[in-house]
């Protein structure tokens, strides 16, 4: 079992910044943030691979939101940059165990999932 920590929400004003931070116990092969806004389905924002360090990210934060890692920390990072009021939303954490049948950008794919964090961005 592994447990994730998610820290780093909070307000800010639009074109803020804000870091996530996303520690986890044990071992995975790879680690992504999802989001969910109140009324709308959970969507993925990015992943990485940890052993490759190789990222996706969701094409509406292009630009603006990076996923890097620390990997003898075990903790995955996102930077939001220029945060627009429709970026606010709750902010999840999420672990695969293994390879096998990964879709990064599909939340039944993860094994373990954070508490979240929430993100509030004002106009």
């Amino acid at each position: 079992q592994v447990q994730l920590v998610e820290s780093g929400g909070g307000s800010v004003q639009a074109g803020g910044s804000l870091r996530l931070s996303c520690a986890a116990s044990g071992y995975t092969y790879s680690m992504g943030w999802f989001r969910q806004a109140p009324g709308k389905q959970r969507e993925a924002v990015a992943a990485i691979y940890t052993a490759s360090g190789r990222t996706r990210t969701a094409e509406f934060v292009t630009g603006r939101f990076t996923i890097s890692q620390d990997n003898p920390k075990n903790t995955v990072y996102l930077q939001m940059n220029s945060l627009k009021p429709e970026d606010t939303a709750m902010y999840y954490c999420a672990a695969r165990r293994g390879s096998y049948g990964f879709i990064w950008d599909d939340p039944a794919r993860y094994n373990y999932w954070g508490q979240g964090t929430q993100v509030t961005v004002s106009s």
